[in-house]
């Protein structure tokens, strides 16, 4: 029987290992478990016949060679995703057949080059894919393996005639996972359908991800401007208005390492709750019944805080070490990685 680890906190393989892989391809999420991960999270999007396939955005031009695919040059096209005007080629424009001939590149290729060393080798892959991997995973290590599913745009694609809940739902009874289990975490920037996955009875945690500003899109086409704005729900009433609708919270690390300073003392100079952030957050959420992940640790110092760089190569490493053992020391029930060695190596050097 596989074995659960009990160590805390969860270190989850951000779309797989991309710091040594081009993202979401099979050999980053393979990668991903070999380096030690307690989880991998897939960006689910869906192709024009309803398959889900893994892709940061449904706009592919930044990590697939479909730019330079002449068959392809007619998909081009401008189209609003959540209210924002993008150009370039999107996966619900193209057959699971058609996305098969692409070939998937590293999005932050100028930082990784050695990631961006396997451009053009790796086809993309389906979410189905990612369950036969998760399921040899656990069977080579004998141990439990998880998945922390997140669902990209699912207002834009529902409206788009591809609801991502039901195919999702399809796809765990394809794979042979039932209505899911302890295996499986769901989580989306959208209550909306995590909503509608809970109504589904499917099983597994689901987590409400935030943002650092503006308000969640379901809610902004539901109610307009008085929407709730992420900001919101990181107040003490905030989070307990979310206990018993979802399992936790997953926010950006600046929330918890004190950039969001200035955006509090806004808030309550306009007489509004203060949001919460650091450890503060961490415990006020665990007091509500919730659980707390955060992302992206990445040991570059382009994506550091100040204080933590060293040198001034963007693509060098910098203290990571201390960032990342700052962010675990709030008590964060999981932390997204992209190189998941290092998070590992961060909660042992923690504890």
């Amino acid at each position: 029987m596989p074995r659960d680890s009990a160590a805390h906190p969860l270190v989850i393989g951000h779309r797989g290992a991309p710091g040594y892989r081009p993202e979401h391809t099979r050999s980053a999420y393979e990668l991903a478990f070999a380096l030690g991960a307690d989880a991998v999270e897939p960006d689910i999007v869906a192709t024009r016949d309803g398959v889900l396939v893994l892709r940061h955005e449904n706009e592919i031009s930044g990590t697939t060679d479909v730019a330079s695919r002449p068959e392809f040059a007619a998909r081009r096209t401008t189209r609003e995703v959540d209210g924002t005007p993008l150009t370039g080629w999107f996966t619900e424009d193209f057959t699971w057949a058609e996305l098969a001939t692409l070939r998937a590149t590293e999005r932050l290729g100028a930082l990784r080059q050695s990631s961006a060393s396997f451009d053009g080798r790796f086809p993309i892959i389906r979410l189905r894919d990612l369950f036969a991997i998760i399921d040899e995973a656990a069977d080579e290590q004998r141990r439990l393996v998880r998945m922390v599913a997140e669902f990209k745009h699912a207002s834009h694609f529902a409206a788009q005639g591809l609801p991502l809940d039901e195919l999702f739902a399809a796809e765990l009874d394809e794979a042979g996972w039932g209505r899911g289990d302890e295996r499986l975490i769901m989580e989306s920037f959208e209550l909306d359908v995590l909503d509608r996955l809970g109504a589904r009875g499917i099983r597994g945690h689901r987590v409400f991800l935030i943002e650092d500003a503006g308000a969640p899109v379901d809610l902004a086409l539901a109610e307009g401007s008085a929407a709730p704005s992420y900001d919101d729900f990181m107040t003490e009433a905030g989070l307990l208005g979310l206990a018993g609708r979802v399992a936790g919270v997953s926010v950006g690390k600046s929330r918890l390492l004190g950039r969001s300073r200035a955006r509090r003392a806004a808030r309550i100079a306009d007489g509004g709750a203060p949001t919460l952030g650091g450890a503060e957050l961490v415990d006020a959420a665990h007091s509500a019944g919730l659980l707390v992940f955060t992302w992206t640790l990445r040991p570059e110092n382009r994506f550091l805080s100040a204080r933590h760089r060293r040198g001034t190569a963007r693509s060098a490493f910098g203290d990571w070490l201390g960032e990342f053992s700052e962010v675990i020391a709030t008590g964060v029930d999981g932390i997204f990685v992209d190189h998941p060695d290092l998070g590992i190596d961060a909660r042992a050097s923690f504890v």
